[in-house]
């Protein structure tokens, strides 16, 4: 689903705000949309340990900024790109998002 088209102020938007998309681009998992213009992100990924010669799951929790251009819910599967620090936990934005 790509961005809807409207009259919205957010600076820190890649769309329409002064926010370069550079770095990584990765796809997770919506876990939370409690805070204001802000969602956190699960990646899931496998780990390999040699001794064992088999792989342990992990995960990492990422906060990124959203845009209003999106309508998220918890479940939605998201592309988020890396950026400048946003805030003290946020460095990425919302590109893409397919939904669930």
């Amino acid at each position: 689903q790509a961005a809807i088209e409207g009259n919205y102020i957010d600076k820190k938007c890649p769309f329409v705000g002064d926010v370069a998309i550079r770095g990584r681009i990765v796809r997770g998992v919506v876990i939370s949309t409690k805070m204001q213009r802000t969602i956190v992100c699960r990646r899931d990924y496998l780990h390999y340990i040699p001794k064992y010669n088999r792989f342990e799951k992990r995960h990492k929790n990422i906060s990124a900024h959203v845009s209003p251009a999106f309508n998220l819910k918890a479940g939605d599967i998201v592309t988020i790109g890396q950026c400048r620090p946003l805030s003290k936990t946020v460095r990425f934005n919302v590109l893409k998002v397919e939904k669930q």
